[in-house]
């Protein structure tokens, strides 16, 4: 039987809640196959808290030896500041993808029929909608030099061609096994960084013959999104305008508390989380979705613990517990935490 390590990392707000649900959810679904040992640490406002700082240098070697980091949330009122100085629990997470050299930022998209009417779309609109964004997420403008004076400020967003071919070349193989569609965003026609990524792009396309390949400006990218977004397949992009159309595509679900997400290097663990934030507001109530968390834990399964199997359960529970009606609140039902997990844990037995 397989042994597997996994790092927990439930982090703040609802992050426990629901990183705690999804273990119970993993652990019946997998029963032992393969046998996972759980670690948990701090990382985030919690470790600030503790540390002083959001990720220890000790977490990180504890990451890098795993097999998978399963991540809750992070931040929260408690920690804003705008002093460039002070700890901020997003460090951590950039930290984290930055150490584990975690490159690719995947979010699939796909809303199941049952929550048609919960999108702000309507129904025709999303009706088939099976996406993936694939975003960037070591380089760019997140990590170029900065700086500021009295009266101005600078951020800079390199790139280069070897992290564009890498990023790419995720989206491509992505799109061998689903329907053979890469729609490459970037901004072209103005930025210098995009005239590269499309270059790039472009000519890696020659090794995926079987893979359409289609170029779009970001601005459109964000209008087609919500217009058609049924056409779409894989989309590649750099790490600002990933991080921005992911959340728009989110919102196509009716939840953001829908969304999985898997972050993965060339090799070595991948971080697994849900899109949504620590929700500081509902912390604590017992009323937080845990799906999107147990979604993350099935990519987890999937790409890192080689349990497709398990994964497939999870999924398949997921969808079982919405066609029977569950409904969390941010979906507009009064299933809390704890019903929402017993529906899962039910349609795995």
């Amino acid at each position: 039987m397989a042994q597997k390590s996994v790092v927990l990392m439930p982090g703040d707000g609802i992050g426990p809640e629901v990183v705690g649900a999804t273990v119970e959810v993993v652990e019946a679904a997998t029963a032992g196959d393969p046998a996972i040992t759980w670690s948990e640490v701090l990382m985030g406002g919690c470790s600030i808290d503790v540390h002083g700082t959001a990720l220890t240098d000790e977490v990180l070697a504890e990451c890098r030896a795993a097999d998978a980091v399963l991540l809750g949330a992070v931040g929260g009122p408690k920690w804003d500041t705008t002093d460039p100085d002070a700890p901020r629990p997003e460090q951590g997470l950039l930290g984290l993808r930055a150490g584990l050299g975690l490159f690719a930022n995947l979010r699939p998209v796909k809303p199941p029929p049952a929550l048609y009417g919960a999108s702000p779309l309507r129904e025709e609109r999303i009706a088939g909608t099976d996406l993936l964004v694939v975003r960037e997420l070591t380089g760019g403008i997140y990590f170029g030099e900065r700086g500021r004076t009295d009266d101005s400020a600078y951020d800079t967003c390199p790139y280069s061609r070897d992290e564009v071919e890498r990023l790419a070349r995720r989206g491509f193989e992505a799109a061998r096994g689903r329907r053979a569609k890469v729609t490459s965003v970037d901004k072209a026609n103005v930025l210098e960084t995009s005239r590269l990524w499309r270059e790039v792009v472009s000519g890696l396309a020659a090794e995926y013959p079987e893979v359409e390949l289609e170029h779009m400006l970001v601005d459109n990218a964000a209008m087609q999104l919500v217009s058609r977004p049924a056409d779409f397949d894989v989309i590649v992009t750099e790490n600002l305008f990933g991080d921005i159309l992911s959340d728009e595509a989110a919102m196509i679900t009716g939840s953001i508390g829908m969304l999985p997400s898997a972050s993965l290097g060339a090799a070595g663990a991948g971080l697994y989380e849900p899109v949504h934030g620590s929700a500081p507001d509902i912390a604590g109530q017992g009323i937080a979705n845990p799906i999107a968390t147990c979604l993350s834990a099935a990519m987890m399964l999937r790409y890192s613990l080689d349990a497709p199997g398990a994964a497939a359960r999870i999924d398949d529970a997921v969808a079982a517990t919405l066609d029977a009606g569950v409904r969390p609140r941010d979906l507009g039902g009064d299933a809390d935490t704890r019903a929402v997990t017993d529906a899962i844990l039910g349609a795995l037995a």
